[in-house]
């Protein structure tokens, strides 16, 4: 059986509390400093509550610094360095700038991208666990992050396409994702191709802490299905992901400076939304929790349903 979360709102055992911000996916963490280490319980409950819902929202981080990001993100794993070096914050290779800012004739940060629905490092042999957003700069309107909850997207899939998927294995390949939507950036180089072959992983997996299923798919980073052409597959992936990201799925969220969310890789895909890139300014921290290798606990009987 399945296990499910339940609804937060009080403060639990260890003492952290939390609301909803949406019937299907996330809660806001009331009450802790990121920028002060956390105790074991706290991190605990922490560390539960990311894996029950999926997003966690923590308001007014102002006074977070960089190493201190770094320190909070590793308590729950070792941290990745993206395979695009340039945009690595300097001093802290662990830090992923994302920005649209321009300093000195070159760019600060990862510019431009985003929007299409992912899951960071979802080409890597062992994914990202989860990923930390720090809100330096943002707009006025636009620039919004919104969050597709894959565990209530399975859920709700049809039966005939759950079994389907069940069986098939899905081919994410960065090198063609970063051709096809990342084409106003500089190139990868033969050595950064090299590092990031694409990787094959189930379409549907298992929460390695809930033991709960989430689609593992999305449109950008899987190029295709194993054993089948891209011209084959995009159809089914599109379908697939026009319903998992359908409107009583999704979060969106409208980000102030000093905002830090927190969001599990394993059941979440994710996209930036448009701005004004033009004539705001956007500046986020991002660090990136390593994973394990994403698997699916079956039962045969299933596929004979």
């Amino acid at each position: 059986m399945e296990v499910r979360p339940t609804p937060s709102s009080a403060p639990t055992s260890s003492g952290i509390e939390t609301s909803p911000l949406t019937p299907s996916i996330g809660v806001e963490v009331h009450g802790i400093d990121l920028s002060r280490p956390l105790d074991d319980a706290t991190l605990a409950a922490v560390r539960r509550a990311l894996a029950d819902n999926s997003i966690l929202l923590f308001r007014e981080q102002t006074d977070l610094a960089p190493a201190e990001l770094v320190a909070f993100s590793a308590r729950f794993g070792p941290l990745e360095h993206h395979v695009v070096s340039d945009f690595l914050l300097p001093g802290h290779p662990e830090i992923f700038v994302v920005s649209n800012i321009v300093e000195n004739g070159r760019h600060i940060g990862a510019y431009g991208g985003a929007k299409w629905w992912h899951s960071d490092l979802s080409y890597m042999p062992e994914p990202s666990l989860g990923s930390v957003f720090q809100c330096i700069e943002c707009p006025r309107d636009g620039g919004e992050t919104e969050f597709a909850g894959m565990y209530a997207a399975w859920e709700e899939l049809a039966p005939d396409r759950q079994r389907w998927l069940l069986q098939r294995r899905a081919i994410h390949d960065y090198a063609w994702h970063y051709a096809t939507y990342l084409s106003h950036r500089k190139p990868l180089t033969e050595e950064q191709k090299a590092r990031i072959p694409p990787t094959a992983h189930p379409c549907v997996r298992t929460h390695p802490e809930t033991g709960r299923r989430a689609l593992y798919l999305s449109s950008s980073l899987v190029h295709r299905f194993e054993g089948m052409s891209f011209e084959e597959s995009r159809p089914i992936l599109d379908e697939v992901n026009e319903f998992a990201t359908s409107p009583r799925f999704v979060y969106r969220h409208r980000w102030r400076p000093g905002d830090v969310v927190f969001w599990d890789n394993r059941s979440t895909i994710h996209r930036a939304c448009p701005f004004d890139e033009q004539g705001a300014r956007r500046r986020m921290h991002r660090t990136t929790i390593k994973g394990d290798r994403p698997f699916l606990e079956l039962d045969p009987s299933e596929l004979d349903a």
